[in-house]
């Protein structure tokens, strides 16, 4: 599922109109509707800002997990498989 995909479907969740998004986000109706329909990427400074107001995971948004509030791994796990090699 791709990250535009991902934001169509949170907001539509949310029960909100790419409208209300654009509105309480800050930026254009067509920028929202470019970014679901992937004919534009978001920049990571705006994919903060999707995550925080659907309250969601960059991991979740960015396709690394599959739940909404899961992380792709933590800190420690990460810092093991680095500590090995």
């Amino acid at each position: 599922m791709s990250i535009g995909e991902r934001l169509r479907i949170l907001r539509v969740e949310a029960g909100l109109s790419q409208k209300q998004v654009a509105e309480t986000l800050k930026m254009s109706k067509p920028i929202v509707s470019q970014y679901e329909s992937n004919q534009r990427t978001p920049s990571l400074g705006k994919l903060i800002r999707f995550s925080r107001f659907y309250n969601a995971s960059l991991d979740y948004i960015c396709e690394n997990v599959d739940e909404k509030n899961a992380y792709f791994g933590d800190i420690k796990s990460l810092m093991e498989k680095t500590k090995d090699k």
